[in-house]
């Protein structure tokens, strides 16, 4: 397993889909998944911290955990199949750890909002996962070289584009 944390949601601009983007903690490989509109403004409101007054679907599904005497321990995005992510989280109730299937978005809003590990499996990230391409060096405006920070963020970006499948954006979550 390879632990992720959020890295950005986005959203297309040409269909208004919106993506979640998960980063390897250790390294510099991302892992793009296709989510719905209201499980994007979920993991957004978990990642600042945002109270809603009342208990939103995730929070309720949190509090719904823990009053029947469960501790969810960690999300795993665990298999891809067909264009389709399948995830599962991982609870403990007494002596028993219980894996609870669920569409990744839902398992990630719910890791946000519980301050949980998000893990990856590994042959996911090997099929699914991106590394920033290296090998162009883009320039600044003023003609120097970027920062390598910089150059990392705009390699990401153009490899993100270039490897969209614009004909089939809502195929990778069911």
């Amino acid at each position: 397993m390879v632990e992720v944390s959020v890295e950005s949601i986005r959203v297309s601009l040409i269909n208004q889909q919106r993506l979640v983007v998960l980063r390897e903690n250790d390294s510099q490989r991302y892992l793009p998944i296709w989510i719905g509109p209201f499980e994007a403004e979920a993991i957004q409101m978990g990642l600042q911290r945002t109270d809603a007054g009342r208990p939103l679907t995730h929070d309720l599904l949190g509090n719904v955990i823990e009053q029947l005497g469960g501790r969810l321990v960690h999300v795993h995005v665990l298999d891809l199949r067909d264009d389709t992510f399948f995830a599962v989280l991982v609870v403990d109730v007494g002596e028993r750890r219980v894996e609870i299937d669920a569409r990744p978005s839902d398992a990630i809003a719910l890791a946000v909002r519980s301050e949980v590990p998000i893990y990856v499996a590994e042959d996911v990230m090997d099929k699914a996962g991106q590394v920033p391409a290296k090998d162009i060096e883009p320039e600044d405006e003023e003609g120097g070289g970027l920062a390598e920070g910089d150059r990392d963020t705009l390699g990401l970006f153009r490899d993100f584009v270039e490897g969209l499948d614009l004909d089939r954006p809502s195929s990778s979550e069911s």
